[in-house]
């Protein structure tokens, strides 16, 4: 908290006023983040011209967030603000599995993604992986980064999504990317 207020040019004790405590302090600032972080995909899904290159555009966004950070802050926050964490996930969860059943469900409609797709399993699945590469037990900062983790993933899962046509907006985004 000394450092927090040093860096902010106020008193620890102006600090207090607005936080009665470090982890006060913590769950502004995390829940901050969240909406933040939030109301860009929500910005994003909305300019996206298909459920492609929605998710292409928020793994790039993710991507500039994270700044390939070798410990996720998420595990801090698990191992310090246990509390915290449990309701961060859970809120993640909830964003992420509506924001993704909504994207899945529009991809099907377009033709992009197989007709048989078990929408709620794949939403599901897809969160339970995106919160996976995080875990730094299963893939350990220094054999792998997370920006990398985070576009191998994407790839992964819309290959096992996508029609000939998905696949082939797939292709062109990357191409795109990469010319």
């Amino acid at each position: 908290m000394d450092d927090i207020a040093h860096q902010l040019g106020i008193s620890k004790k102006t600090l207090y006023t607005h936080f009665p405590n470090k982890e006060a302090l913590v769950k502004a600032c995390v829940f901050y983040f969240f909406d933040y972080v939030t109301g860009e995909i929500r910005k994003i899904s909305k300019a996206a011209n298909n459920p492609i290159e929605e998710l292409y555009e928020i793994k790039l966004f993710m991507m500039r967030q994270i700044k390939n950070e070798k410990i996720s802050p998420q595990f801090q926050l698990k191992k310090f603000y246990p509390e915290i964490f449990k309701t961060l996930q859970e809120k993640q969860m909830t964003f992420m599995v509506t924001r993704m059943s909504n994207s899945l469900e529009k991809g099907v409609v377009l033709g992009l993604f197989r007709s048989n797709l078990n929408i709620p399993f794949a939403a599901r699945l897809y969160f339970n992986g995106m919160m996976g590469i995080k875990d730094q037990r299963l893939f350990p900062a220094d054999l792998f980064q997370h920006s990398q983790l985070m576009a191998d993933y994407l790839e992964y899962h819309l290959r096992a999504i996508c029609t000939e046509k998905g696949i082939a907006i797939y292709n062109n985004i990357e191409n795109e990317t990469y010319a």
